[in-house]
């Protein structure tokens, strides 16, 4: 059976990579437990019914993903990334709206909203491969001239996220493009000149007025939580209490004190690893991280398994997101970086960010599938040329 007849079906995907797609099923369940703690005292079942809604829709969308082949990918590459630079660029007029201090959404019919944001992450997991893989594939470094292209392709969505302002998704979209430089065998040099941009940049955004007051609150908020007890500071002091109130083993699935008496703003997006730490102690919160450890891992490995550079690409793309995403987000948690209002993959409430990581799910596993798949039909037929030149030779001798 081929992987494009197999597509369709969901038996088809777990059978595509069984690991992976287990791991962010894994995660995406536990995600809609947590949500539903975390909202159920205001809200009902409201925000769980939502989120197993966009559970589905992201399911749908990677079984479509899953259709694409790497030609097929590769071909579409330009038209995802511009896709995503043409929302970015629609967040700035009049359709965007501003929520905390960004101006990271876009209303559309329904009372749903998309952020561009995400799309334009999975754009960039295609594109820059895309741009990247003929180098390896010529067995060469990459040329001066991809590089800087690779550069501007990577640095029109930064600017346009951090003119939102978003400094957490510009921050993750820097490590992706910085992480395909490297696997794609760039010289240290012009790594360290990305380096040095994305530095740059990080410091003007905190020396400027580009970062709203709402931003800068949250900054002075990491450094001193004192400064600001009636906002962003007290909102960071009582995830921290919620995550050290819940010990080893916790205080019960549903019955997080803070948690249950909704004493954290939006802790169903920003702050749903808090709900873990407080509901399921140091042992539930070490779970999470480790289900989206092995998510990570896996998809680096199909990477690693891959001889095809444009698959090795894609795959370490996907895992550098989801890894730098993911440590932002549990880091902020813990009070270990500043609060910037990124989401953790699969788990954290919003259809922008768990359709984009079910669509990079989707294409890591068509992409490395076809692969594997491809691979393993060279080498029976190689198996059965050598049979059949043994049996020739055989008749010859008799």
């Amino acid at each position: 059976m081929t992987t494009r007849s197999r597509g369709w079906d969901l038996a088809g995907l777990l059978r595509s990579d069984l690991v992976l797609v287990a791991g962010a099923l894994t995660a995406s369940g536990l995600g809609a437990l947590l949500v539903y703690s975390a909202t159920r005292a205001e809200s009902g079942s409201a925000y769980l019914v939502r989120h197993l809604l966009n559970l589905a829709i992201g399911l749908v969308i990677a079984l479509v993903a899953v259709r694409l082949d790497r030609s097929m990918l590769r071909t579409l590459a330009p038209v995802v990334y511009l896709a995503g630079v043409l929302g970015l660029v629609l967040v700035l007029t009049p359709l965007g709206v501003e929520v905390n201090g960004s101006r990271s959404w876009i209303r559309v019919p329904g009372g749903f909203s998309i952020q561009p944001s995400e799309l334009a992450k999975v754009g960039l997991c295609v594109a820059l491969p895309m741009l990247l893989a003929p180098a390896a594939e010529r067995r060469q470094r990459p040329r001066p001239r991809e590089i800087l292209l690779a550069g501007l392709v990577t640095g029109v969505p930064v600017l346009l996220v951090m003119a939102q302002p978003d400094l957490g998704s510009a921050l993750v979209l820097v490590a992706l493009g910085l992480g395909v430089l490297v696997i794609s065998g760039a010289a240290w040099p012009w790594l360290l000149g990305v380096l040095v941009v994305g530095v740059a940049a990080v410091v003007t955004a905190f020396t400027t007025p580009l970062l709203s007051p709402y931003q800068r609150d949250r900054l002075t908020a990491f450094l001193d939580p004192a400064t600001d007890p009636q906002g962003i500071g007290y909102q960071t002091q009582q995830v921290r209490a919620a995550i050290s109130g819940g010990g080893w083993d916790g205080q019960g699935l549903f019955s997080g004190e803070l948690t249950s008496a909704g004493a954290i703003p939006f802790q169903e997006t920003d702050f749903v690893f808090s709900v873990a730490g407080e509901e399921l102690g140091f042992v539930g919160a070490a779970f999470v991280i480790g289900v989206l450890g092995l998510v990570v891992a896996r998809i680096a490995l199909a990477g690693t398994r891959s001889v095809d550079p444009f698959v090795q690409l894609v795959c370490w793309a996907v895992a550098a997101w989801f890894a730098v995403q993911s440590v932002e987000n549990v880091g902020m948690n813990l009070g270990l970086v500043p609060v910037t209002g990124l989401p953790l993959p699969f788990l954290s409430y919003g259809g922008s960010s768990m359709f984009a990581c079910w669509a990079a799910v989707g294409i890591v596993v068509a992409v490395s599938t076809e692969r594997r798949g491809r691979a393993g039909r060279q080498t029976r037929a190689r198996d059965l040329a050598r049979r059949d030149s043994g049996r020739g030779e055989w008749v010859t001798k008799v």
